[in-house]
């Protein structure tokens, strides 16, 4: 019994380690695909550590917090490293990337939101920080290309910025988010999961790493949808 409840917090921890990996990957070796792939592991882990807690019936609030605190590491500061490092490959400026550091801020708003809020249960106000990370990996993978089609540095630049802005906004905001935690089987229950899910495979096929951040904004606009739908 005493391991089956220390269970969840050794995942939680995996993805702790694999974040913080990612960013010494990342600033050490400059290797952004692995670093990204260390992120996406991450999430595997957050995913599992929570249905491993609630399968075992041993959830905690030392384990919810412990979650947040890993979660940030992973979902906030690590994508704003990568970040980083993928401007400076592409010869920007040491300080001109570092409001990137700004996702990392507003993820632990986020997470300290997320843990004193009960309207949380089986959906999300505000953009999840697991979604937020996928949308910088995925422009993090776009971004030598975007590079390439940009009229000069400046406009990509200016083009971070508003995306730091936006996402930033997303996570602290009120609007409703659905989540994968649905009551039921029906296809009327799942039916936005289901098209986030098949959308995301596309995009991904498609695009590689580049169509995380299409599946990001698929999740949002299906998310505002269902918000302005309600009477």
């Amino acid at each position: 019994m005493s391991i089956q409840r220390h269970l969840p917090n050794a995942i939680t921890c995996l993805n702790l380690l694999s974040g913080s990996l990612a960013i010494v990957v990342a600033l050490a070796q400059g290797d952004l695909t692995l670093a990204a792939g260390l992120v996406v592991l991450s999430a595997v882990f957050d995913f599992f550590d929570g249905l491993v807690a609630r399968a075992l019936d041993v959830s905690s609030p030392i384990g919810k917090d412990l979650d947040s605190l890993a979660d940030v590491v992973s979902f906030g500061l690590s994508p704003a490293i990568i970040m980083i490092e993928a401007m400076w490959q592409l010869g920007f400026s040491t300080y001109t990337p570092l409001p990137l550091l700004l996702i990392g801020a507003f993820a632990a708003l986020r997470l300290a939101k997320f843990n004193n809020d009960s309207r949380q249960t089986t959906s999300f106000i505000g953009l999840p920080v697991p979604a937020n990370a996928l949308f910088w990996l995925g422009l993090m993978a776009s971004l030598p290309e975007l590079y390439r089609m940009a009229p000069d540095p400046t406009a990509l630049l200016i083009g971070v910025y508003v995306c730091i802005a936006l996402l930033s906004y997303l996570m602290v905001s009120e609007i409703p988010m659905f989540s994968f935690k649905v009551k039921g089987l029906s296809l009327s229950a799942l039916h936005r999961q289901i098209i986030l899910v098949g959308g995301s495979l596309i995009f991904v096929l498609w695009l590689g790493f580049a169509g995380l951040s299409l599946s990001v904004l698929l999740y949002v606009a299906l998310s505002v949808m269902r918000m302005n739908r309600k009477p």
